[in-house]
């Protein structure tokens, strides 16, 4: 019995092992995801409202990045040929434009052309040299201690990355934060620069990055964005949201302003879930309008703040959006001429536009999809 079972079991296996094994299913290669160019070269017909903008009331604003520009070879030509059309027609500078440049349509990672606009501007704010009951919230230069590394320098596969920080015991650590330079310890006590009234107002210098103070003796003082604390930016809109303050729809910058001031007791929360901190410079008496990033006058509603890791400063770059708070088309050509510790992404821009309260009305309403178009000057023997 037990060689029977042997045999039995010897036959199975001799079966099995003649038996055809099932082939493996077929191997299926997935294809290979094209990535979608950031800037994609088009052809001025495919620049949407090219034609209902006029460019002539955006050659003063070229010109001032053409002072940062005309020393590159690639804007050599175009920055010269420039400086003729002073009185030039609404055509002959349309002209110009088309002839010196190639349109290209900003894309993002997905293939989609939509992007987010958003707007900023110069606040005024009432201020005073020394601190007073009346004025006392500080308004800091750039502090002594802050370090600030360029990266670049020594690691370039990182880009334009800056580490902000400070030394204590011979480390570099994280700089003050919003909740540490405003709390109880006042870390940076004699470094003030100016001191204003409202603690709301002066959150909001700080997003904006320049303002005027108004000063109790009747005079200005211009001032402009200096440094920051090198702690990511984040929205105390979005706070709100998420904690059911107010809507999506009904988020706006006045809006904030609204319920931060009724709901006092919450102020210091609120604000201080933004670490992000800037740092000030003033400017001169005979400064009409701060400078942005580019180091140039920003001309308002010309000049736009963008992610310079994908749309180079000082290019004329089309938008077609809304106006704030409308379906109301906005086709313009403006002029990548700042940043913004906010303005991240491909499609992503801030709109300027301008000083004072009537300028603020429209940019705190500014939340608009957006399409980009940037004009890159065409490359010529000369400018290669």
């Amino acid at each position: 019995m037990k060689i029977l079972r042997v045999l039995i079991v010897a036959g199975l296996l001799l079966l099995s092992a003649c038996a055809k094994l099932p082939e493996p299913p077929p191997v299926v290669e997935e294809p290979i995801a094209e990535e979608i160019p950031i800037l994609q070269p088009v052809s001025w017909q495919k620049v949407s409202g090219w034609q209902k903008d006029n460019p002539s009331l955006a050659l003063g604003a070229f010109l001032k990045s053409c002072s940062a520009l005309r020393w590159r070879p690639q804007w050599q030509a175009s920055c010269q040929e420039a400086l003729a059309l002073e009185h030039a027609s609404e055509a002959e500078v349309r002209i110009f434009f088309e002839r010196n440049f190639v349109p290209h349509q900003v894309n993002q990672s997905n293939g989609s052309n939509d992007g987010l606009l958003t707007g900023y501007y110069v606040p005024d704010l009432k201020g005073s040299r020394t601190a007073s009951a009346d004025y006392p919230y500080p308004l800091y230069h750039r502090p002594d201690d802050l370090l600030v590394i360029d990266l670049n320098d020594l690691y370039p596969d990182l880009g334009n990355y800056r580490l902000r920080g400070r030394i204590e015991e011979n480390r570099v650590i994280p700089y003050w934060s919003r909740s540490d330079i405003d709390g109880q310890t006042h870390p940076l006590a004699g470094q003030e620069l100016f001191w204003v009234a409202d603690a709301v107002e002066l959150f909001f210098l700080h997003i904006q990055g320049s303002g005027r103070i108004l000063l109790d003796n009747g005079e200005r003082g211009m001032i402009n964005y200096a440094e920051q604390n090198g702690h990511p930016y984040k929205s105390i809109g979005k706070y709100l949201i998420d904690r059911g303050a107010m809507t999506r729809d009904q988020m706006s910058m006045q809006n904030i302003r609204a319920w931060v001031r009724d709901n006092p007791s919450e102020t210091g929360n609120v604000l201080n879930q933004n670490p992000s901190y800037v740092f000030f410079r003033e400017l001169g008496d005979d400064i009409q309008s701060p400078p942005g990033a580019l180091g140039v006058p920003l001309t308002p509603g010309r000049s736009l703040a963008v992610d310079r890791r994908y749309i180079p400063l000082g290019a004329p770059v089309f938008i077609e959006t809304t106006w704030p708070n409308s379906d109301q088309p906005l086709r313009r050509l403006m002029m990548a001429q700042d940043t913004g510790g906010a303005i991240k992404g491909r499609i992503r821009g801030d709109f300027f536009w301008g000083m004072g309260a009537q300028a603020g009305e429209q940019a705190g309403r500014m939340k608009q999809t957006a399409k980009f178009w940037v004009f890159l000057p065409r490359v010529t023997e000369n400018s290669q």
